[in-house]
């Protein structure tokens, strides 16, 4: 009887484990306006803060954290590129010049992609909200014109954490349009 309950008990947990495993791995995979992608390993998958945002990431590192968000708002919504990058770059409290703006065009497999990236002060805060301050920011951006209408990606946080994490979100996106 001993044996059987022993038996019984390891075949449990063992599914359990396998189960939870698939459900971590399932996690790590998401869908946005048809564009499948992968999180990357060391990023943490988080439950959307408001209804505009088709998933939520995060990159943690000690205290700080770096929020990396996805929007979608169907096709034509939220305006063309330009616009979308001048409101990024509007979040900041510097004049864009100072900024050290790079926008940058790429095709992947078809699909054009324009990367942005800046530096500053970050107005942190929700749209028509109060906003705060937060200076020593990065913003990385990524507008991924797919067949189903534009997906913004944008990630925001302490330059420290973001330079870290720029590789694995530029890897993200291309993989994702393989």
């Amino acid at each position: 009887m001993n044996k059987h309950f022993s038996l019984l008990r390891s075949m449990l947990l063992i599914g359990l484990c396998s189960a939870a495993f698939q459900s971590a791995r399932a996690e790590d995979k998401f869908e946005v306006a048809g564009v499948h992608f992968t999180k990357p390993a060391k990023w943490f998958s988080i439950e959307p803060s408001s209804s505009m945002r088709a998933a939520q990431l995060e990159v943690r590192e000690g205290s700080g954290k770096v929020e990396v968000v996805f929007f979608y708002f169907g096709p034509g919504g939220a305006g063309g590129v330009g616009a979308n990058v001048d409101r990024w770059l509007g979040q900041f409290q510097e004049p864009k010049e100072a900024l050290k703006p790079k926008v940058e065009e790429q095709k992947i497999n078809g699909t054009k992609v324009t990367y942005v990236q800046a530096e500053g002060t970050f107005m942190s805060g929700a749209p028509f909200g109060p906003k705060t301050a937060v200076p020593g920011s990065m913003l990385f951006g990524a507008i991924v014109e797919g067949k189903q209408g534009a997906i913004f990606i944008k990630m925001t946080g302490p330059k420290k954490i973001a330079e870290g994490a720029l590789q694995d979100a530029r890897k993200m996106v291309e993989d994702a349009l393989k």
